[in-house]
């Protein structure tokens, strides 16, 4: 049987789990009786701790208090924040890199050795490319994110690739992130269809729209979705392009925020991206460094040739 102060401890490492455990569950974890897991919740409750109980149920839970506790984390569960801390420090949200830097140097203040040698090796075997894209300001998206929570609609300014704005209405469904970019998958209702905005463009208006019943999603893979919308659909040209080697070749060169992959056999698949310049779209696709053939459209097919003579005249 555990100590006392060691049983809370493992006591308040079951309740920070995202479940509600009833009194014998409890009991059964830390191998004492009922009674005792009650005197232990309520140590924990003049410790300040908000521990929550389910009427009917007996059943508990860690809630939300005036400030955060303590959180236990295991070994696994400790490397992978220090190490999710260090690349949100070179992230793509306003101001958080910091914080991120301020939380990691207090969680290596605690890791055991063991733990602290793990996270410096891959931080010294790793380096960061910094990216180029735009960073998105963290309160415009936690307020995105409490709209999709909360279900009520979302009135904002958006501001298009040219630098327009206009007011759009939506029914925000999920947030997305390619890793460049954050994107909020929405309805727009204006447009009566899904859109896809980048949400480093978008200022909220405030106060938000009334609750509105969530629609079934614009596809079961939303992630694909995402990909086909940010690789094609923003575009004045968009490409279908058959690359002669498998799709997991073509994905180590090709990123999901370029093109979406599509496998058509062990040794072909199909790409789908596009841009708004046909220079862009030659230059890239001859770099692939494997046979492919384009389909569309036929402004490429055209822009290709012509670019390809003038090659070969500059040689001759």
């Amino acid at each position: 049987m555990l100590e006392t102060s060691a049983r809370l401890l493992r006591l308040l490492s079951l309740l920070q789990t995202p479940r509600d455990w009833s009194g014998t569950e409890l009991a059964e974890r830390l191998e004492v009786d009922p009674r005792t897991v009650r005197r232990d919740i309520d140590k924990l409750r003049n410790l300040g701790y908000p521990v929550d109980a389910t009427p009917g149920v007996a059943g508990y839970r860690l809630g939300a208090g005036a400030k955060l506790p303590p959180l236990l984390l295991d070994d696994d569960e400790a490397v992978a924040v220090a190490i999710g801390l260090r690349t949100a420090a070179g992230g793509t949200i306003t101001g958080i890199e910091d914080s991120s830097l301020r939380a990691l140097a207090k969680l290596e203040q605690v890791l055991p050795s063991r733990l602290r040698h793990r996270v410096s090796l891959l931080h010294s075997t790793t380096i960061t490319v910094p990216a180029a894209a735009a960073t998105v300001d963290p309160d415009v998206l936690t307020a995105v994110a409490a709209t999709i929570r909360d279900n009520h609609r979302l009135r904002f300014d958006y501001r298009s690739h040219s630098g327009t704005t206009s007011l759009r209405t939506t029914e925000p469904h999920r947030l997305a992130h390619t890793g460049r970019h954050w994107y909020l998958i929405a309805w727009d209702l204006d447009r009566t269809d899904w859109r896809t905005y980048r949400v480093d463009r978008i200022t909220p208006r405030i106060p938000t729209g009334p609750r509105f019943t969530p629609r079934e999603a614009p596809d079961i893979d939303l992630a694909g979705y995402v990909s086909r919308g940010v690789t094609t659909s923003p575009y004045r040209y968009s490409a279908r392009i058959t690359v002669q080697v498998a799709a997991e070749v073509a994905a180590d060169q090709i990123a999901p925020t370029i093109g979406v992959i599509e496998p058509i056999d062990a040794q072909s698949c199909l790409l789908r991206t596009g841009s708004n310049s046909l220079d862009e779209l030659a230059i890239y696709v001859g770099l692939f460094g494997f046979p492919f053939h384009i389909h569309e459209p036929p402004e490429l097919i055209d822009h290709i040739r012509v670019l390809t003579a003038r090659l070969n005249k500059a040689v001759e």
